[in-house]
């Protein structure tokens, strides 16, 4: 709904749950207390005892799990929003729930947000130029493209997609750098001529599609 979204704007930088109230650790039972070990004493992580992992080398081998594409779009205030999106996957049959992640300094989310709703558009092999254009940051993005409205909450449907999801967001959770948005699908739908010539898919930094 857009009370949870907009409950998520107006909490950016606080914990996600409430940190429980100190208080005095509960004595052990009688029976065991003198059997006890003592607890060793807790302690940061240094630095110099972190794994290393370099974030080029962390792109890299991510990049060979091969993922279907999105545009993510929802109708905005005042003009449509929307951005391209690989980091989606469907999460419930019952409810029926839909995810996608999206980076903390994005500055399309937060419009999305408001508005409480969006649709997931699933690109096909040959819209590789379409996700180009809504992976740009700022900009008329929907400048020549044709979409309408999805049925049950306004956000833009692209015109030829194979297949979308309509969607109210249900909640908003943190996950690092990025949010992790789950959809409440209220409307969904295919486009069979679409569909024939096979998703578009990117791997390794570069758009493909799928030969069986």
């Amino acid at each position: 709904m857009a009370a949870t979204a907009v409950r998520y704007l107006r909490s950016v930088g606080a914990p996600t749950t409430a940190a429980a109230p100190a208080s005095a650790p509960a004595a052990a039972p009688p029976s065991t207390a003198a059997s006890a070990p003592p607890r060793r004493a807790l302690r940061a992580v240094r630095d110099d005892e972190r794994a290393p992992l370099d974030p080029a080398e962390f792109r890299a081998v991510l990049g060979h799990f091969a993922s279907g594409v999105t545009v993510i779009t929802s109708p905005g205030e005042p003009e449509p929003a929307g951005f391209a999106c690989q980091s989606f996957a469907s999460l419930s049959l019952d409810p029926p729930l839909v995810a996608f992640m999206v980076g903390r300094t994005s500055t399309t989310w937060p419009r999305i947000a408001r508005a409480g709703v969006f649709c997931v558009n699933i690109l096909g092999a040959g819209q590789g130029a379409l996700c180009r254009g809504f992976a740009v940051s700022g900009g008329d993005k929907f400048a020549g493209v044709s979409y309408g409205p999805a049925p049950a909450t306004g956000s833009p449907r692209l015109a030829e997609v194979p297949a979308w999801i309509d969607c109210t967001v249900q909640a908003v959770h943190t996950g690092g750098d990025h949010l992790i948005v789950v959809g409440r699908v209220e409307a969904l739908g295919t486009d069979p001529a679409a569909a024939e010539s096979g998703p578009l898919l990117f791997h390794r930094g570069a758009f493909g599609q799928f030969s069986p």
